[in-house]
Protein backbone atom coordinates (compact mmCIF):
# COMPACT_ATOMS: atom_id res chain seq x y z
CA UNK A 1 0.00 0.00 0.00
CA UNK A 2 1.75 3.17 -1.21
CA UNK A 3 1.71 6.28 0.95
CA UNK A 4 -1.20 8.56 0.14
CA UNK A 5 -3.83 10.91 1.51
CA UNK A 6 -7.56 10.83 0.81
CA UNK A 7 -10.10 13.56 1.58
CA UNK A 8 -13.80 12.89 2.09
CA UNK A 9 -16.35 15.70 2.26
CA UNK A 10 -19.87 15.23 3.66
CA UNK A 11 -21.53 18.60 3.05
CA UNK A 12 -24.96 17.69 4.38
CA UNK A 13 -23.46 16.41 7.63
CA UNK A 14 -21.04 19.35 7.86
CA UNK A 15 -17.96 17.15 8.06
CA UNK A 16 -14.63 16.59 6.38
CA UNK A 17 -12.23 13.73 7.00
CA UNK A 18 -8.71 12.79 5.98
CA UNK A 19 -7.02 9.41 6.09
CA UNK A 20 -3.37 8.89 5.22
CA UNK A 21 -1.01 5.95 4.97
CA UNK A 22 2.59 6.91 5.80
CA UNK A 23 4.42 3.59 6.17
CA UNK A 24 7.16 4.28 3.63
CA UNK A 25 7.49 7.91 4.74
CA UNK A 26 8.05 6.90 8.36
CA UNK A 27 10.51 4.15 7.46
CA UNK A 28 12.46 6.58 5.30
CA UNK A 29 12.65 9.00 8.22
CA UNK A 30 13.83 6.19 10.49
CA UNK A 31 16.46 5.14 7.95
CA UNK A 32 17.76 8.67 7.48
CA UNK A 33 18.21 9.27 11.19
CA UNK A 34 19.00 5.75 12.42
CA UNK A 35 16.33 5.95 15.09
CA UNK A 36 15.89 3.44 17.92
CA UNK A 37 12.38 1.90 18.18
CA UNK A 38 10.82 4.45 20.58
CA UNK A 39 12.35 7.33 18.62
CA UNK A 40 11.02 5.74 15.40
CA UNK A 41 7.57 5.44 16.96
CA UNK A 42 7.55 9.06 18.12
CA UNK A 43 8.99 10.53 14.93
CA UNK A 44 6.61 8.37 12.88
CA UNK A 45 3.55 9.69 14.70
CA UNK A 46 4.82 13.26 14.30
CA UNK A 47 5.49 12.76 10.56
CA UNK A 48 2.00 11.31 10.16
CA UNK A 49 0.50 14.27 12.03
CA UNK A 50 2.33 16.59 9.62
CA UNK A 51 0.94 14.62 6.68
CA UNK A 52 -2.59 15.06 8.04
CA UNK A 53 -2.04 18.78 8.57
CA UNK A 54 -0.88 19.10 4.96
CA UNK A 55 -4.43 18.26 3.94
CA UNK A 56 -5.60 21.53 5.50
CA UNK A 57 -3.17 23.64 3.47
CA UNK A 58 -3.80 25.54 0.29
CA UNK A 59 -1.43 25.60 -2.69
CA UNK A 60 2.17 26.60 -1.85
CA UNK A 61 1.55 26.67 1.91
CA UNK A 62 3.64 24.88 4.56
CA UNK A 63 3.29 23.86 8.18
CA UNK A 64 5.85 22.96 10.86
CA UNK A 65 5.14 21.16 14.14
CA UNK A 66 7.65 21.19 17.00
CA UNK A 67 7.37 19.12 20.17
CA UNK A 68 9.90 20.19 22.77
CA UNK A 69 9.58 18.52 26.18
CA UNK A 70 11.79 17.74 29.14
CA UNK A 71 12.25 14.10 28.12
CA UNK A 72 15.39 12.58 26.58
CA UNK A 73 14.17 12.93 22.98
CA UNK A 74 14.62 16.68 23.18
CA UNK A 75 13.11 18.42 20.16
CA UNK A 76 11.03 16.65 17.51
CA UNK A 77 10.43 18.85 14.48
CA UNK A 78 8.43 17.92 11.38
CA UNK A 79 7.35 19.88 8.32
CA UNK A 80 4.86 19.34 5.50
CA UNK A 81 3.75 21.29 2.45
CA UNK A 82 0.66 21.30 0.27
CA UNK A 83 2.34 18.93 -2.21
CA UNK A 84 2.59 16.11 0.35
CA UNK A 85 6.31 16.49 0.96
CA UNK A 86 7.11 15.55 4.56
CA UNK A 87 10.39 15.80 6.46
CA UNK A 88 11.44 15.76 10.08
CA UNK A 89 13.90 14.71 12.76
CA UNK A 90 14.16 14.09 16.46
CA UNK A 91 17.06 15.57 18.39
CA UNK A 92 18.20 12.36 20.12
CA UNK A 93 17.38 9.40 17.85
CA UNK A 94 18.94 6.77 20.15
CA UNK A 95 16.16 6.99 22.77
CA UNK A 96 14.36 3.69 23.37
CA UNK A 97 12.12 3.71 26.45
CA UNK A 98 9.58 0.92 26.99
CA UNK A 99 6.40 0.59 29.01
CA UNK A 100 5.97 -2.38 31.40
CA UNK A 101 3.98 -4.23 28.73
CA UNK A 102 6.72 -3.77 26.14
CA UNK A 103 5.15 -0.80 24.34
CA UNK A 104 6.90 2.42 23.40
CA UNK A 105 6.94 4.97 26.22
CA UNK A 106 6.38 8.04 24.10
CA UNK A 107 5.21 10.12 27.08
CA UNK A 108 8.47 9.66 29.00
CA UNK A 109 10.51 10.05 25.82
CA UNK A 110 8.98 13.44 24.97
CA UNK A 111 8.57 14.52 28.59
CA UNK A 112 5.41 15.64 30.33
CA UNK A 113 6.46 19.29 30.59
CA UNK A 114 7.01 21.23 27.42
CA UNK A 115 5.50 22.99 24.45
CA UNK A 116 4.00 22.25 21.05
CA UNK A 117 4.57 25.02 18.53
CA UNK A 118 2.79 25.15 15.18
CA UNK A 119 4.14 27.48 12.51
CA UNK A 120 2.34 28.04 9.20
CA UNK A 121 3.66 29.69 6.07
CA UNK A 122 0.44 30.85 4.41
CA UNK A 123 2.11 33.04 1.81
CA UNK A 124 1.60 36.18 3.90
CA UNK A 125 4.29 38.69 4.91
CA UNK A 126 4.51 37.11 8.36
CA UNK A 127 4.38 33.51 9.52
CA UNK A 128 1.44 32.34 11.63
CA UNK A 129 2.60 30.82 14.93
CA UNK A 130 0.79 29.29 17.90
CA UNK A 131 2.08 27.54 21.02
CA UNK A 132 0.37 25.38 23.65
CA UNK A 133 1.60 23.39 26.62
CA UNK A 134 1.88 19.64 26.14
CA UNK A 135 -1.21 17.95 27.59
CA UNK A 136 -0.41 14.25 27.14
CA UNK A 137 2.93 14.22 25.30
CA UNK A 138 1.58 11.60 22.91
CA UNK A 139 1.44 13.63 19.64
CA UNK A 140 -2.30 13.13 19.02
CA UNK A 141 -3.68 14.73 22.19
CA UNK A 142 -1.26 17.63 21.99
CA UNK A 143 -2.17 18.51 18.41
CA UNK A 144 -5.89 18.04 19.11
CA UNK A 145 -5.56 20.44 22.04
CA UNK A 146 -3.74 22.95 19.83
CA UNK A 147 -6.52 22.85 17.22
CA UNK A 148 -9.13 23.39 19.92
CA UNK A 149 -7.31 26.17 21.78
CA UNK A 150 -5.44 28.08 19.06
CA UNK A 151 -7.64 27.55 16.01
CA UNK A 152 -10.87 26.91 17.94
CA UNK A 153 -11.93 24.08 15.64
CA UNK A 154 -13.01 20.81 17.30
CA UNK A 155 -10.82 18.17 15.68
CA UNK A 156 -10.22 14.44 15.86
CA UNK A 157 -6.62 13.39 15.26
CA UNK A 158 -5.41 9.80 15.48
CA UNK A 159 -2.02 8.54 14.32
CA UNK A 160 -0.45 5.11 14.63
CA UNK A 161 2.87 3.39 13.93
CA UNK A 162 3.43 -0.35 14.19
CA UNK A 163 6.91 -1.87 14.29
CA UNK A 164 8.17 -5.44 14.02
CA UNK A 165 10.62 -7.03 16.46
CA UNK A 166 13.54 -5.59 14.51
CA UNK A 167 12.16 -2.07 14.83
CA UNK A 168 11.14 -1.82 11.17
CA UNK A 169 7.91 -0.02 10.30
CA UNK A 170 5.19 -2.40 9.20
CA UNK A 171 2.31 0.09 9.01
CA UNK A 172 1.77 3.77 9.75
CA UNK A 173 -1.06 6.19 9.10
CA UNK A 174 -3.67 8.42 10.62
CA UNK A 175 -7.04 10.14 10.58
CA UNK A 176 -8.12 13.77 10.92
CA UNK A 177 -11.76 14.91 11.08
CA UNK A 178 -13.22 18.41 11.40
CA UNK A 179 -16.64 20.03 11.13
CA UNK A 180 -17.23 22.38 8.23
CA UNK A 181 -18.14 26.02 8.92
CA UNK A 182 -19.99 27.11 11.05
CA UNK A 183 -18.13 24.38 12.99
CA UNK A 184 -20.94 22.66 14.84
CA UNK A 185 -19.21 20.36 17.37
CA UNK A 186 -22.01 17.76 17.53
CA UNK A 187 -20.87 15.97 14.40
CA UNK A 188 -17.38 15.56 15.89
CA UNK A 189 -18.84 14.01 19.04
CA UNK A 190 -20.81 11.63 16.83
CA UNK A 191 -17.62 10.65 15.01
CA UNK A 192 -15.79 10.13 18.29
CA UNK A 193 -18.52 7.74 19.36
CA UNK A 194 -18.29 6.03 15.98
CA UNK A 195 -14.54 5.53 16.35
CA UNK A 196 -15.05 4.03 19.81
CA UNK A 197 -17.27 1.38 18.24
CA UNK A 198 -14.78 0.47 15.50
CA UNK A 199 -11.53 -1.51 15.77
CA UNK A 200 -8.32 0.59 15.81
CA UNK A 201 -7.41 2.21 12.51
CA UNK A 202 -4.38 -0.03 12.03
CA UNK A 203 -6.57 -3.11 12.38
CA UNK A 204 -8.94 -1.79 9.73
CA UNK A 205 -6.06 -1.13 7.32
CA UNK A 206 -4.64 -4.59 7.97
CA UNK A 207 -7.94 -5.99 6.71
CA UNK A 208 -6.92 -4.91 3.20
CA UNK A 209 -8.81 -1.63 3.49
CA UNK A 210 -7.38 1.26 1.50
CA UNK A 211 -7.61 4.85 2.82
CA UNK A 212 -10.81 5.56 0.91
CA UNK A 213 -12.58 2.43 2.16
CA UNK A 214 -11.45 3.12 5.72
CA UNK A 215 -12.70 6.71 5.61
CA UNK A 216 -16.00 5.52 4.15
CA UNK A 217 -16.31 3.06 7.05
CA UNK A 218 -15.58 5.75 9.65
CA UNK A 219 -17.91 8.30 8.03
CA UNK A 220 -20.71 5.78 7.49
CA UNK A 221 -24.10 7.47 7.45
CA UNK A 222 -22.79 10.83 6.22
CA UNK A 223 -22.52 9.99 2.47
CA UNK A 224 -19.01 11.38 1.95
CA UNK A 225 -17.81 12.50 -1.46
CA UNK A 226 -14.14 11.75 -2.11
CA UNK A 227 -12.75 14.86 -3.71
CA UNK A 228 -8.97 14.61 -3.37
CA UNK A 229 -6.17 12.06 -3.28
CA UNK A 230 -2.45 12.69 -3.44
CA UNK A 231 0.85 11.04 -2.66
CA UNK A 232 2.75 11.76 0.55
CA UNK A 233 6.45 11.01 0.91
CA UNK A 234 9.58 11.88 2.88
CA UNK A 235 11.24 14.53 0.75
CA UNK A 236 13.60 17.24 1.92
CA UNK A 237 13.67 20.74 0.46
CA UNK A 238 17.31 21.39 1.30
CA UNK A 239 19.66 22.35 -1.54
CA UNK A 240 23.19 23.48 -2.30
CA UNK A 241 21.95 27.04 -2.87
CA UNK A 242 20.15 27.18 0.48
CA UNK A 243 23.23 25.84 2.20
CA UNK A 244 25.27 28.54 0.43
CA UNK A 245 22.93 31.16 1.83
CA UNK A 246 23.44 29.78 5.33
CA UNK A 247 27.19 30.09 4.94
CA UNK A 248 26.85 33.65 3.65
CA UNK A 249 24.83 34.49 6.76
CA UNK A 250 27.91 33.67 8.88
CA UNK A 251 29.57 36.84 7.60
CA UNK A 252 32.84 37.63 5.90
CA UNK A 253 35.13 37.36 8.93
CA UNK A 254 33.80 33.96 10.01
CA UNK A 255 34.12 32.57 6.48
CA UNK A 256 37.67 33.90 6.15
CA UNK A 257 38.53 32.10 9.40
CA UNK A 258 37.01 28.85 8.10
CA UNK A 259 38.89 29.21 4.82
CA UNK A 260 42.19 29.79 6.62
CA UNK A 261 41.84 26.99 9.19
CA UNK A 262 39.79 24.34 7.37
CA UNK A 263 40.07 25.15 3.68
CA UNK A 264 36.48 24.04 3.12
CA UNK A 265 33.09 23.96 4.83
CA UNK A 266 30.41 21.33 5.19
CA UNK A 267 26.72 22.01 5.81
CA UNK A 268 24.62 19.06 6.98
CA UNK A 269 20.81 19.17 6.79
CA UNK A 270 19.16 18.23 10.11
CA UNK A 271 16.12 16.86 8.29
CA UNK A 272 17.72 14.40 5.89
CA UNK A 273 21.43 14.26 6.86
CA UNK A 274 22.54 15.22 3.35
CA UNK A 275 25.91 17.00 3.43
CA UNK A 276 26.88 19.87 1.11
CA UNK A 277 30.62 20.51 0.73
CA UNK A 278 32.00 23.94 -0.20
CA UNK A 279 35.60 23.97 -1.34
CA UNK A 280 38.06 26.85 -1.10
CA UNK A 281 36.94 28.34 -4.42
CA UNK A 282 33.31 28.25 -3.28
CA UNK A 283 34.18 30.02 -0.01
CA UNK A 284 36.28 32.60 -1.81
CA UNK A 285 33.38 33.35 -4.14
CA UNK A 286 30.98 33.87 -1.21
CA UNK A 287 33.52 36.10 0.57
CA UNK A 288 33.99 38.16 -2.59
CA UNK A 289 30.24 38.69 -2.84
CA UNK A 290 30.10 39.80 0.79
Amino acid sequence: MSDSMILGLAKDAGLRGYVCVTTETVQEGANRHGTAPTATYTLGKALTAAALMSGLLKVSQRVALRWEGNGPLGKTLVEADSNGRIRGFTQNPDVDLRTPDGGYDIVSAIGQAGLLTVVKDLGLPELSEGTVHLVESDIDSDLTYYMDQSEQIPTIIQTFVTLDEAGQVTLAGGLLMQPLPPYEPDIIETMRDRLQELPPLEELLKRDMNPQTLLQEVMAGTSPEFISKYTVRFECTCSWERSRQLLAALGKEELESILETEGEAEVECHYCHKTYTFGSEDLEAIIAEL
